[in-house]
């Protein structure tokens, strides 16, 4: 086998590899935009967009509590002096 027969083969199964992972990525977008429009269309997104938006550290359902943040901040100060 010669080199240029080499290269040539190499080069087929390059673009042959590409090709394959290209079309994977195509059929994976198709599907999960296919995913999407099926679950709009049964209504199953509702309850995500009707929750409402709660600020992490405010105290909300979730969130952390002023007074703990607090507590966290000096045990922490107290361990560094240490």
């Amino acid at each position: 086998m010669t080199i240029a027969q080499m290269f040539n083969q190499s080069g087929v199964l390059a673009l042959l590899g590409m090709s394959v992972v290209f079309g994977f990525l195509i059929i994976l977008v198709v599907v999960i935009s296919v995913a999407g429009r099926i679950i709009h269309a049964l209504g199953l997104d509702k309850e995500l967009s009707a929750a409402p938006a709660v600020n992490a550290v405010s105290g909300g359902a979730g969130g952390v509590d002023g007074a703990v943040v607090a507590a966290i901040t000096a045990a922490v100060k107290a361990y560094r002096k240490e």
